[in-house]
């Protein structure tokens, strides 16, 4: 017993696969996942197209985790900001060769499990190069819906042009052995979008916080006279940025005065989007008469951000120790996404403390409770959001306030903590190394169509020349036949023309003088004539 018990227990080879090692919310989850699998004996290797050490998690950079950079120098991630979805793929697919068809990298891993996440079109294939690893597919959100459609004729463009990449995301999503989903909100989205999702068990593993760095080194608060309103989002049009901007404006002179907005989060210079919704932002605030300053990574490392006294501040791609006293020194954190599927950045606030005001939609809809750890308020409306904004520069809230970031802090030490994904995670991995079940087909259902019309219309075929052939030799046999009766017919003529002429011969000979041979006669000639027609 002690063996089997030791047997279940034993340490995994598990291999990640995501797409752009970046400071996201995607990027966060695979970290904390792999450092949790890690942590509890698991071998844990990464594979990805790009990673900046500049621009990324701590623990892909300080050798916490072994990261692995492969098929980056065949595609560009896009060009001119266009095509990502193609390029996305075309540079997985090149990582996947590069790992197991051009050298021996992955059979010298030797996975038990894949772990992919964001971008599933690997899955068919490393199930064809390495059959022996299971794939785990863990759901953020269908890209499809992430896709922006543009307008008027370039929406029917776009929607051609995603076609097939929606089909080979769901074919290849279907190929995981198991696939996994970050809220009940996800799971309902690719239950709804994917055909093949309906009969699956999409189970729920909720991303996580580290409960053990919710302080920062200096727990100096920054600003202290002014109420920190905070909002950690990537610059992106789905991040919603402008709803804070509006809201905060909604203010009156007097009570920005004794606020500051700050809308910070990451900022990849190689996404024309991120540059463009900065500067969007930068304009809205301008049009709204809100004061601004906006710093990068580098500026904020050498740079009292205190002394600025504007209505709000731009912190580009912030490092993880100023995001930790931002974090310390907000009163209100603003989270603004629209139908988010997740959202870690308020769980990071409720850890540190801070009510959380978000949208009614997606994952906070789950994580936030309603008047007890925060707010949840229609994104539409946007005096709803300013009248929120009020409550931290009212004096007599102070104590309300402080208790409701009490009660989030609990919330997330009970319930999204992790150690209770790596727990989940763990039971998840072993599970499915464990399962006997069939695996999921890797060719397509239309593929299946596709064989089974074939086959169809062989059988068809070949049917329709039996029938073809057969009526052709049943033409050939009735002409035959009539050719065979026509030279009967001839044949029997001429030997009545035969027997004719022996008979006129001889009754000429015996009856001359009479009639009777001009009778014959005409017999004979017209025995002639009937020859000769024929």
């Amino acid at each position: 017993m002690a063996n089997a018990s030791a047997a279940v227990r034993a340490a995994l080879n598990i291999v990640f696969v995501h797409p752009d090692l970046g400071i996201g919310g995607a990027e966060r989850l695979v970290i904390d996942a792999a450092v949790g699998l890690q942590s509890v004996g698991h071998r844990v290797t990464i594979l990805t197209s790009y990673r900046d050490p500049k621009h990324c998690f701590e623990e892909a950079r300080d050798g916490t985790l072994d990261v692995r950079v492969r098929g980056d120098a065949l595609f560009p991630p896009s060009i001119g900001g266009r095509l990502s979805i193609l390029f996305s793929i075309l540079r997985q697919l090149a990582l996947v060769i590069s790992t197991g068809i051009t050298s021996n990298e992955l059979r010298t891993l030797q996975p038990d499990v894949i772990f992919v996440d964001q971008l599933s079109a690997c899955v068919p294939l490393f199930r064809i190069l390495y059959p022996k690893a299971k794939v785990l597919f863990y759901g953020h959100y269908p890209d499809r819906l992430l896709a922006s459609e543009g307008q008027g004729i370039l929406k029917h463009i776009k929607r051609a042009y995603r076609l097939p990449f929606d089909a080979i995301e769901g074919w290849s999503t279907g190929c995981s052995d198991d696939i996994v989903v970050n809220s009940k909100f996800t799971r309902f989205v690719f239950k709804h979008t994917f055909a093949g999702m309906k009969s699956r068990d999409l189970k729920v593993i909720y991303p996580c916080v580290d409960t053990s760095n919710g302080h920062p080194k200096n727990d100096t608060k920054l600003w202290p006279d002014k109420k920190i309103m905070l909002s950690i989002n990537r610059f992106e049009a789905k991040k919603n940025l402008g709803l804070a901007l509006r809201a905060y404006a909604g203010l009156t002179a007097e009570e920005r005065s004794r606020a500051k907005l700050i809308l910070a989060g990451g900022f990849d210079p190689r996404a024309p989007e991120n540059a463009n919704v900065h500067r969007e932002m930068q304009t809205l605030s301008e049009s709204l008469n809100l004061t601004h300053a906006t710093f990068r990574n580098n500026d904020t490392e050498n740079t009292d951000l205190t002394t600025e006294d504007v209505d709000t501040l731009f912190l580009l791609s912030i490092p993880h120790e100023l995001k930790q006293r931002l974090l310390h020194s907000a009163s209100l954190m603003v989270y603004t996404p629209k139908n988010e599927h997740f959202g870690i950045v308020p769980l990071e606030a409720m850890l540190a403390g801070v009510p959380v005001l978000a949208t009614n939609t997606g994952g906070p809809l789950e994580t936030i409770w309603d008047g007890r750890t925060g707010w949840l308020r229609n994104p539409d409306k946007i005096e709803e959001w300013t009248s929120v904004m009020r409550k931290p520069l009212i004096p007599s809230n102070e104590e309300s306030l402080r208790a409701m970031g009490q009660k989030g802090r609990e919330r997330v030490l009970a319930e999204f903590s992790h150690t209770k994904m790596t727990e989940s995670l763990d039971k998840e991995v072993r599970a499915l190394c464990q399962s006997t079940a069939p695996r999921p087909p890797i060719t397509p259902e239309w593929v299946h169509a596709l064989w089974i019309m074939t086959v169809i219309a062989v059988v068809a075929g070949v049917l329709v020349s039996r029938l073809m052939l057969w009526a052709v030799n049943l033409d050939e046999q009735k002409h035959l036949r009539e050719l065979a009766e026509r030279s009967s017919m001839v044949n029997e003529i001429k030997m009545n023309g035969h027997m004719n002429g022996h008979m006129n011969g001889h009754l000429n000979g015996h009856l001359k003088g009479s009639d009777v041979p001009v009778v014959v006669t005409a017999t004979a000639t017209a025995t002639g004539v009937a020859r000769d027609e024929l």
